[in-house]
């Protein structure tokens, strides 16, 4: 779940006219950058401003460049400052638009990050020992590059106060939604989701949609049995059976399957049955009771938990939203 926001999260209380500073670097995404203008741009409780680093030169989009109203300055007077998506996390934000974002930071600011933009929150180093999500195709970059971030790939959003990320495009409007829904209540939010025509309120613990949760195998000293375990997934798996496959003592299988996968032997096994039940659910129209059965996850009561614990939604609705053939 999201990290509960404290009772003081700015240093001055939001109120109407809050100033909304929208960041945009060169290679800004498109719609990353069109979700905060779009969501505050709009609402009567917000001003927003769209600034640039004029010293980074022209910025492009994605076929439009962006002509900006503002430069850095702006951000000296923003409550929020919003960071959207750009195409190269690899490149690093200019010196100048760093020290801006702290310093607004710093005066009381409030940062949210939209896709990739986690990256220029994570090099101005304020995500150092917080939380924080990105793209999930991008979160193992994250991690990898700044390793004192809690980075939660699976989530749509995370609100830690005064520092708050989200996933990719829709998860941006999730966020922004939320912030409203923070700063002024329920109505004002969902007025805005009304306007936008979009869920008024996703939680921000929901998993991302990635495509696969199964951890990648680092060795394959036991891809032989890990394929018996995904050829066989509806049948009953324990432990023990699977050490005495691998003619191991149940205490070595356990090391030896977590020296290459990083988890346990039953969890992999879970969130293979869990991609498993996805596919099914997304690519024909067998019963959900059926599809419970099939994939190993038990009883229709026990499959509907496990499914919504690890992917966020229930059977039914996951697959009203990717179904691909008609029922």
């Amino acid at each position: 779940m999201p990290s509960t926001p404290s009772a003081t999260i700015l240093s001055t209380p939001v109120t109407e006219g809050h100033r909304v500073a929208v960041l945009a670097l060169p290679g800004v995404l498109p719609l990353d950058l069109g979700i905060p203008v779009q969501t505050f741009g709009s609402d009567p409780h917000y001003r927003v401003t769209v600034c640039t680093d004029p010293a980074a030169g022209p910025v492009d989009s994605g076929g439009f460049t962006v002509a900006a109203s503002a430069g850095l300055e702006a951000l000296r007077d923003a409550g929020t400052v919003v960071v959207p998506g750009y195409q190269d996390p690899d490149s690093r934000p200019s010196a100048a638009a760093l020290t801006a974002i702290r310093s607004a930071h710093a005066s009381g600011a409030r940062l949210v990050s939209i896709c990739t933009g986690a990256f220029v929150l994570a090099a101005a180093g304020l995500l150092d020992g917080r939380p924080a999500t990105t793209h999930w195709r991008d979160a193992a970059a994250l991690q990898r590059r700044y390793p004192r971030i809690d980075v939660r790939p699976n989530q749509l959003y995370v609100d830690d106060g005064d520092v708050l990320t989200s996933a990719g495009v829709t998860a941006g409007i999730d966020l922004c939604l939320h912030v409203i829904r923070r700063d002024f209540g329920a109505a004002a939010a969902n007025a805005r989701a009304r306007v936008l025509v979009a869920p008024p309120q996703r939680q921000g613990g929901q998993a991302q949609f990635i495509d696969r949760f199964r951890p990648v195998a680092r060795g394959d000293g036991l891809g032989p049995v890990r394929t018996w375990m995904l050829d066989n997934l509806a049948r009953r798996q324990t432990v023990d059976d699977l050490a005495l496959r691998a003619h191991m003592s149940r205490r070595t299988f356990i090391r030896r399957f977590r020296q290459e996968t990083g988890t346990s032997p039953m969890a992999w096994l879970t969130a293979a049955r869990i991609d498993w039940a996805r596919e099914l659910l997304e690519t024909t129209t067998t019963p959900v009771e059926q599809v419970a059965r099939l994939s190993g996850l038990g009883s229709p009561a026990a499959f509907r938990a496990a499914f919504h614990r690890h992917v966020g939604t229930s059977p039914a609705d996951y697959r009203g939203t990717f179904r691909t053939v008609k029922a």
